[in-house]
């Protein structure tokens, strides 16, 4: 079965600190890429069959953080309790702590280094 959502591009405004977060918060490394005239940082599922990346905004483009809008889940199956304390510490803010989300597992809100809510989730 092929997953629903196949790539995501995520805003942010410093690619190195945005870096650091995601690899603390989700306990395993985003990769930063570098191709004529941009850089970014790759995030990928386990499996490698899911991923998006990191984008600060290039020439041209008029992308910014946002705590509005979509909410990106990101799976912190087996770590959830690990990676909410993260997010502080790698200048992040908890919006909503862990909480029950019924027969879908836990989540907890939160805003990331760069200013985007996110949800870090797992059953």
């Amino acid at each position: 079965m092929s997953n629903l959502i196949i790539w995501f591009d995520l805003p942010v405004e410093d690619l190195d600190r945005a870096i650091r977060f995601y690899s603390a918060v989700l306990g395993r490394p985003a990769q930063k890429q570098q191709m004529p005239g941009m850089s970014f940082a790759v995030l990928h599922d386990q499996k490698n069959e899911a991923a998006g990346c990191l984008t600060p905004g290039g020439e041209g483009e008029e992308v910014k953080p946002s705590a509005d809008g979509v909410l990106a889940y990101f799976n912190c199956e087996g770590r959830l309790d690990e990676a909410i304390p993260a997010v502080e510490v790698n200048g992040g803010k908890v919006l909503r702590p862990k909480h029950p989300i019924g027969p879908y597992g836990f989540r907890s809100i939160v805003l990331d280094s760069e200013g985007n809510r996110i949800a870090l989730h797992s059953m």
